[in-house]
């Protein structure tokens, strides 16, 4: 049986492919169209799921829509009547788009389905999951969990922010909700907005501010933009937001709660921002913390599996792990609106058609290695036309002349096998540097990602070998989970160093990995894992060998504003526009020097900010 699942139209879109309950294949469309966070059908996605299956749409048996538009229609008019006359404006401009568009989404998806299989019969064949369900969906189903207690976080759905599910065997059901406009998901993006980010895209940035800060203003979100209760179930105070119904998530009052307008994006950030990061993030991992607890109690499942847009929150999901009312967590790695194509694809499946699951150990994940992988043949064809001078070397010499660049403090552009689904590079499409180095860092951010020089980057470690280097004895392998760096392995820090506050305490090496030690000791870690990616592992185990330290700096292989890559071109391209000086695609070697000075891009001002 083979399903597919869709989700767009809104942001992420994406497509991913089950045949008989496997995972064959998903992807975001942006990957192949190269625009950030793209919403459009994804054609494109659906095009490679199918060719990675070896099937064409016509025997494709279902298609799964990832919510119920009709549902988010009547969530956006009742919102607006309920608020009248407050946000014409808004109303305005949304109606058009949703006459036009989405309310007759069923019609929409017919046509495109029908481009690929004009036989395609919508009444049979189309099936619309629900957003949350999907979401839940993707998180219990590829678990490594026959029974699990499942809690999906975000800005919102049709009308649910929060839920709570069971999960037992081939079965789900949703036993509690949050609704709209009450939404941890929509309070963190209110803070993203105020601190200058970019809604939808800049949460991750608030996240690795909020180190550099101290919780100043927790108890005044507490007091009065959140009523968070013991169980972790919560109502926000809308006389703060404007999201409901204007065009920005705050308003004047929220500015003068906080003593001053929003930052406006690009302008220099000061010590403000950085406590109004840390204040939300304290308020969210309290909430997270609290609504796990009270879920694992209310239900005896031990066993909390994770989704939505919070569940990317890595510190938090870090905080829940450490606290230890969950036996066990499980976090999809594309908990984001993208794997809802996912989840779309395996409730229908499951839910709808009510075939059986199978577990499976580590996960059904496949390591999230589910986008397209290019075989040596067009890696140089592809290569070849783009002009690049490479070398090909069989598998040793290629592990060994990256691994001794690596250790040359050489940024190292790693583009091998099938490409991550998800936000995270995990070792197919990755950025590559010597967590050793102190300078990593910030020439990473600066000279190759040219983004803001205070984002903090992640480690890749064999997993044989995480507990040595850092506070966590288990699995990891979707960058999903914060601990410290080992104690063994810090640097005590003088009187004057620890009186450094903001963007200065990024100039103190704080471990013998500062690259990756973000300023309060803590780390967002990648386990490698020899079952799942051999040839990173080896690269890491090389590594090792030659420098005693099995960690690696890991980041995507983009520059800010640009998805991460997806073709042997995309890379080669990525290459030239930045300063890293080495790229290995699949066994061909690039050296920078080595390459055409006339092909070289003005890649930083390629891309919109994000």
């Amino acid at each position: 049986m083979r399903i597919l699942g869709i989700s767009a139209y809104y942001h992420d879109s994406a497509a991913a492919l089950l045949i008989d309950g496997e995972i064959a294949a998903a992807a975001q469309e942006e990957r192949f169209t190269r625009k950030k966070h793209d919403e459009n059908f994804p054609a494109q996605a659906i095009a490679y799921c199918l060719q990675a299956g070896g099937i064409t749409m016509a025997e494709v048996d279902r298609v799964v829509f990832y919510d119920k538009p009709l549902l988010k229609f009547e969530r956006l008019l009742e919102t607006y009547l309920a608020f009248a006359p407050k946000g014409f404006r808004s109303f305005r401009l949304a109606m058009p788009v949703w006459l036009r568009e989405k309310l007759f989404l069923k019609d929409l998806l017919k046509s495109e389905l029908q481009a690929f299989a004009p036989g395609f019969d919508v009444e049979q064949q189309l099936l619309f999951s629900e957003h949350h369900l999907s979401h839940a969906a993707s998180a219990f189903f590829p678990s490594p969990f026959d029974e699990a207690v499942v809690l999906t976080m975000d800005g919102v759905g049709e009308w649910t922010t929060t839920s709570l599910a069971v999960g037992r065997g081939n079965k789900l059901e949703i036993q509690k909700e949050i609704h709209f406009p009450h939404s941890l998901g929509l309070l963190y993006s209110a803070f993203t907005y105020y601190t200058g980010f970019k809604v939808n895209s800049g949460e991750y940035k608030v996240m690795g501010l909020a180190p550099y800060g101290q919780p100043k203003y927790a108890q005044t979100i507490l007091d009065h933009l959140i009523d968070l209760k013991p169980d972790g179930s919560f109502r926000l105070d809308m006389a703060y937001f404007d999201y409901c119904t204007g065009l920005t998530m705050t308003n004047a009052k929220f500015h003068d709660l906080f003593g001053a307008p929003p930052r406006q994006p690009e302008q220099a950030l000061t010590q403000r921002e950085m406590d109004l990061a840390a204040s939300v993030q304290a308020v969210t991992e309290e909430a997270m913390l609290r609504l796990v607890r009270s879920a694992v109690q209310a239900t005896g499942i031990a066993n909390v599996c994770l989704a939505g847009g919070v569940a990317l929150n890595c510190v938090g999901n870090g905080k829940v792990l450490r606290d230890g009312a969950a036996k066990n967590i499980w976090i999809q790695p594309a908990a984001g609106d993208a794997g809802g194509a996912l989840g779309a694809a395996l409730a229908g499946y499951h839910l709808h058609l009510d075939q059986p699951r199978q577990v499976q150990r580590p996960d059904a994940m496949h390591g999230a290695y589910l986008g397209p992988a290019y075989e040596q043949a067009e890696i140089e064809r592809q290569l070849t036309q783009a002009g690049a001078k490479f070398t090909v070397l069989d598998d040793d010499a290629l592990l060994e002349a990256c691994a001794r660049g690596l250790a040359e403090e050489q940024a190292l552009g790693w583009f091998q096998g099938r490409m991550e689904f998800g936000p995270r590079s995990l070792g197919g499409r990755s950025i590559l540097g010597d967590p050793r180095s102190p300078n990593m860092q910030s020439v990473l951010n600066l000279k190759v990602k040219y983004r803001e020089s205070f984002r903090p980057f992640a480690p890749a470690v064999l997993r044989e070998q995480v507990a040595e280097w850092f506070e966590l004895d288990g699995d990891s392998p979707y960058m999903l989970l914060v601990a410290d760096v080992a104690k063994r392995h810090r640097k005590a820090m003088s009187a004057a160093e620890q009186q450094l506050f903001g963007i200065e305490k990024l100039k103190v090496p704080r471990s013998d990995i500062p690259a990756v030690t973000h300023v309060d000791y803590s780390a967002r870690i990648q386990t490698v894992h020899s079952e799942t990616n051999p040839r990173f592992h080896g690269l890491l185990t090389r590594f090792n060998a030659i420098t005693g330290c099995p960690v690696l700096v890991n980041t995507s292989f983009n520059v800010r504003g640009e998805p991460i890559v997806c073709t042997p071109a995309d890379a080669f391209r990525c290459f030239m526009g930045t300063e890293i000086e080495l790229l290995a695609v699949g066994n061909c070697l690039l050296r920078k020097e080595e390459q055409d000075p006339s092909l070289k891009l003005d890649y930083k001002n390629q891309f919109e900010l994000d």
